[in-house]
């Protein structure tokens, strides 16, 4: 994975120039802390690109955020599911892949929802629930 200083998301497509595109799985997305923690909880350092994800958030808690939806830049994503960590994690450093399984270590996947490009920097942030689902009877 390159860090880019620009990526265009388009909606029901993802990330332009991707090798995946379309479907559920259009962008992945980590958390930075909760790299650092896994990293510092293995004794090693590793690039969050290791990670082999499209998108790098801070300040965010990616777990259990299936059904929200994250702004980042002027590009709206609705997180799908969590990212499980594969094989090869492993190969990266031993131990990292179930190092990755709790707390949705892996990330997240996305569907893009509303196109927008990104740039390193932009604001990420969660989108509020709509106001019929902030109240109930």
């Amino acid at each position: 994975m390159d860090v880019v200083r620009a990526a265009s998301l388009q909606a029901g497509i993802g990330l332009i120039d991707n090798a995946n595109t379309g479907g559920r799985r259009q962008v992945t997305i980590i958390a930075r802390e909760r790299w650092a923690e896994i990293v510092a909880a293995l004794g090693v350092e590793l690039d969050p690109s290791t990670r082999r994800a499209n998108l790098l958030v801070s300040g965010l808690d990616l777990q259990k955020s299936r059904g929200r939806v994250l702004r980042v830049g002027s590009a709206r994503l609705l997180i799908n599911g969590e990212t499980r960590p594969c094989e090869r994690m492993e190969e990266a450093c031993p131990g990292l892949q179930a190092a990755m399984r709790d707390h949705w270590g892996g990330g997240a996947f996305a569907e893009v929802i509303e196109s927008g490009e990104i740039r390193p920097g932009d604001p990420a942030d969660w989108e509020l629930p709509l106001l019929d689902e902030q109240h109930t009877a």
